[in-house]
């Protein structure tokens, strides 16, 4: 399996109900795209202080390597993921991707 990890730095003007209509989109992701076994989104809640500004994320579970890669390219997660995108502060800038084995 493989953990898809995405950590936000979304823009401030964005309310409450922007936020998570943005990432219920991600979660909807898995009704579509097969090889999606769990999506669970949040705010950072780490008492560290070492968020570097990335304080929402999200984390999807595929069933292998093989279903990240088709996840990537899928028509829904390419406009999903331009939404995110563009909700960032500093575009790209604003996410920070880390997948890793289960």
């Amino acid at each position: 399996m493989i953990l898809h990890c995405v950590l936000l730095r979304l823009k401030a003007a964005m309310t409450g109900e922007e936020k998570q209509a943005l990432l219920e989109s991600v979660v909807a992701l898995k009704q579509v795209i097969p090889g999606i076994l769990d999506v669970r989104y949040g705010p950072n809640v780490s008492s560290e202080g070492l968020h570097g500004g990335f304080v929402d994320g999200f984390v999807v579970t595929f069933e292998n390597a093989e279903a990240r890669d088709a996840y990537l390219v899928h028509p829904e997660h390419v406009a999903v993921g331009e939404r995110i995108v563009s909700s960032t502060d500093g575009g790209l800038a604003g996410l920070l991707v880390f997948d890793f084995n289960l």
